[in-house]
């Protein structure tokens, strides 16, 4: 196990949304902005900015690391665009704003007809329908996410009836 290995996740959070620069076993070298750590295998997961506009990941193995070093802190902006890299291409269209508002509405309309929704999440973004469903941003039937086929069936029905009425 090497050093890296025997780090913590807390040690790891400090590296997402830097500049790092990684050296690997058999003197391979990686650059990229970390999107993240992988808390089993310690390995790293870096974003590269190509300059067609396309973005290259690329996952250095957790006991290849020998060494990390921070090239240089992200600011807001760049926290902007690695956050962004991995959300579907809906919602990237959708305001923060937009995305609240789209949120409470349906929340306000779920808890109307009589169904137990809350927000779940670091940023409570993600509704959650009676312990059992998920519903991300940008609330659609597609964002629907249960386990139990029959539930997911009929609140994905039940949003997009919604959703039609809307419009």
């Amino acid at each position: 196990m090497n050093n890296w290995q025997r780090k913590s996740p807390l040690d790891w959070e400090t590296y997402v949304n830097k500049l790092v620069k990684v050296a690997a076993i058999e003197r391979h070298e990686y650059e990229g902005w970390v999107l993240t750590v992988d808390p089993i295998s310690a390995s790293i997961v870096l974003a590269t900015f190509l300059e067609d506009g396309r973005v290259s990941i690329s996952v250095v193995l957790g006991h290849a690391v020998q060494e990390v070093e921070v090239l240089k802190e992200g600011d807001d902006e760049m926290k902007q665009r690695l956050s962004g890299i991995f959300a579907p291409e809906e919602s990237k269209a959708h305001s923060p704003e937009e995305l609240e508002r789209r949120k409470n509405d349906l929340k306000t309309w779920l808890e109307t007809n009589h169904i137990p929704v809350t927000e779940q999440g670091e940023s409570g973004q993600t509704l959650c329908v009676a312990g059992v469903l998920t519903i991300d941003p940008p609330y659609g039937p597609e964002e629907c996410s249960s386990s139990n086929e029959i539930i997911l069936s009929r609140v994905q029905g039940l949003v997009q009836g919604y959703l039609e009425k809307q419009v």
